[in-house]
C-alpha cells in the first residue's frame, strides 16, 4: 500500500478573553499535556474533516499588537465597509 505524503497547513483561530483581572493572573499555568491533546483533538473534530490532525501552540497577542489584531478579526467578521 501506497504511503500517502503528510504536510502542514497553518491556520489562526482568533478570539478575546475578557477578564477585570490581570493577563498574567487570567491565564491559566497548569495546562497538562493530556489537556492540551484533548484541545487539539476537539478543534480538529469541529473544524477539520475525518483524518486531520491539529497542533496548537496557544498564545497572547502582546498589548501593543492587539488593535491591528481587533481590526482584523472585525474585517474578517464584518467584511470590509464598502466607501
Amino acid at each position: 500500500m501506497e504511503e500517502q505524503q503528510m504536510y502542514a497547513v497553518p491556520f489562526s483561530l482568533v478570539g478575546f478573553f475578557f477578564t477585570n483581572k490581570p493577563i498574567e493572573q487570567s491565564i491559566r499555568k497548569d495546562l497538562t499535556p493530556e489537556e492540551m491533546e484533548k484541545f487539539q483533538q476537539i478543534v480538529a473534530r469541529f473544524l477539520f474533516t475525518e483524518e486531520v490532525s491539529v497542533a496548537i501552540y496557544p498564545s497572547v497577542v502582546p498589548v501593543d499588537q492587539t488593535e491591528e489584531a481587533i481590526e482584523e478579526l472585525e474585517e474578517m467578521i464584518f467584511g470590509e465597509e464598502e466607501e
